[in-house]
């Protein structure tokens, strides 16, 4: 294998002439032995950096910065790599010291590599195609790392709502498949009163809907960009026109609605809105957790739990009890959620850390944000399609509970009376006898008046009546 000396400030470093990286980059991966887990398991980042220097190469040749020929190779370069090709080039941990400097120019190297091949020359020859002359030009790691996280983030939590999406129309299917079947609401772990099994799909589709739209709001949140910055927001470097005209050009390559922000030393540093964003996916991973716990509950047993719907049977659930089939699909989401949760601690101890004029910590911000979406993503949509889609119901189940329920007497109290249902219920705990037939033998309603206000349909919603 040949390779080629490279330098740096540290000194010089043979590399292969397989890699299009260059000798930061390999200082990097020796450095960094932290998750395993590095920059080419995060493809929708790697895009994202090749765009943001594209966008930076056309405005540099615009602003006459750029040689057309570098430009142009740059350009390609970039495009390739938004097509999918060279990601097994971007070699550096993704949890990495330097603010996210090892990220950018492992960008840098492959890029400015592949220009010089295709300008006739061998890799590591800057002098043709420089990695920080000519790819870096009016960029720092401080405005080209966070962009390009922005840029990433803004497509990911897109992909995000798709699979909300999804799982809420499974219940919204769900529910309009129940929308006959009575059963009892409970509050605390008690019989309260009765509703339908609809009622109850219908508000998950509800609660997954209203958090597509909180996803959506912190979603906009990564419009705002400090491309322009350099190094601590001063624009240092740069042109006086550059920062505007890399908006366009960025706006140009993503065909997104992206904006610089209208105070660069202060977009640089701050990073409240990884926190808000953070903050969001732990509202959806608290209430998805909550759903997931509800079906559970709903169909445990099966004989000698609620017993009241069914989920769909998707491998043996013990190596010791023979029969026994578990709820894997929302246990795994449940711990999916825990996880996302547990994440958004480390996010805010990320952004609380920066220091002055730069948050070094952007990596760590990175990681958990990706890691947390990416695991939704495919946790909701395995919700959805193995085991929401498959629910069955018991309507039998459900209605013998309502009827053998002390709840029922709540729908009562209006036609009997407080005092009345209170000593019904009462009897009907002492004795285990059912709170119709204590009301019949007590005379209280008459059976055809009784019939008619446990129907499911006077039960479910709110309805006038004659006060006694």
């Amino acid at each position: 294998m040949s390779t080629r000396m490279e330098h740096d400030l540290i000194g010089d470093k043979e590399i292969s002439n397989e890699c299009y990286y260059g000798v930061q980059t390999a200082r990097a991966a020796e450095n960094f032995h932290i998750t395993g887990i590095t920059l080419a398991k995060f493809p929708t980042f790697i895009t994202s950096l090749a765009k943001v220097k594209k966008a930076a190469a056309l405005a540099n040749y615009e602003l006459g910065l750029l040689a057309e020929n570098k430009k142009n190779v740059i350009c390609e370069a970039c495009d390739e790599i938004i097509g999918g090709q060279y990601h097994d080039q971007f070699v550096v941990d993704m949890l990495q010291g330097g603010a996210g400097t090892s990220t950018n120019m492992n960008a840098n190297e492959v890029i400015a590599n592949i220009g010089l091949e295709k300008m006739g020359h061998k890799k590591g020859e800057y002098k043709f195609l420089h990695p920080n002359n000519d790819v870096n030009l009016s960029q720092s790691t401080n405005d080209a790392y966070p962009t390009a996280l922005r840029v990433a983030l803004f497509e990911k939590l897109g992909e995000l709502t798709v699979s909300m999406s999804i799982i809420k129309n499974s219940f919204a299917k769900k529910a309009l498949e129940f929308k006959d079947i009575i059963k009892m609401g409970r509050t605390q772990l008690q019989d309260a009163v009765p509703m339908t099994l609809e009622q109850e799909f219908r508000t998950y589709a509800v609660m997954i809907g209203e958090d597509i739209q909180r996803v959506i709001e912190a979603q906009q949140l990564m419009r705002e960009m400090n491309l322009g910055a350099t190094a601590i927001g001063t624009g240092i470097n740069a042109h006086p026109n550059y920062s505007k005209t890399v908006e366009a050009k960025l706006q140009e390559v993503t065909g997104r609605p992206f904006v610089t922000a209208g105070d660069l030393v202060e977009a640089t540093q701050d990073t409240g809105a990884y926190v808000q964003i953070s903050g969001v996916l732990k509202r959806v991973a608290t209430k998805m957790s909550k759903i997931c716990n509800d079906l559970r509950l709903l169909s445990s047993g099966p004989r000698t739990g609620f017993g009241e719907i069914n989920l769909p049977a998707m491998q043996p659930g013990s190596s010791i009890m023979p029969g026994k089939v578990n709820p894997v699909i929302p246990e795994v989401v449940n711990q999916v959620c825990f996880q996302v949760i547990g994440t958004d601690v480390a996010v805010t101890m990320a952004c609380e850390g920066g220091q002055l004029q730069l948050n070094v910590f952007e990596p760590v911000i990175a990681y958990n944000l990706f890691n947390s979406v990416n695991m939704m993503r495919n946790a909701f949509e395995t919700l959805a399609y193995t085991c929401v889609d498959g629910i069955t119901a018991n309507p039998e189940r459900c209605k013998a509970l309502v009827l053998n329920s002390i709840g029922l007497v709540t729908a009562l109290n209006p036609f009997i009376g407080y005092e009345n249902s209170t000593s019904v219920a009462k009897e009907a705990l002492e004795t285990g006898g059912s709170v119709y037939d204590i009301v019949l033998a007590r005379g209280l309603l008459a059976k055809a008046e009784l019939d008619d206000i446990i129907k499911p349909e006077n039960m479910i919603k709110p309805r006038t009546y004659d006060k006694k």
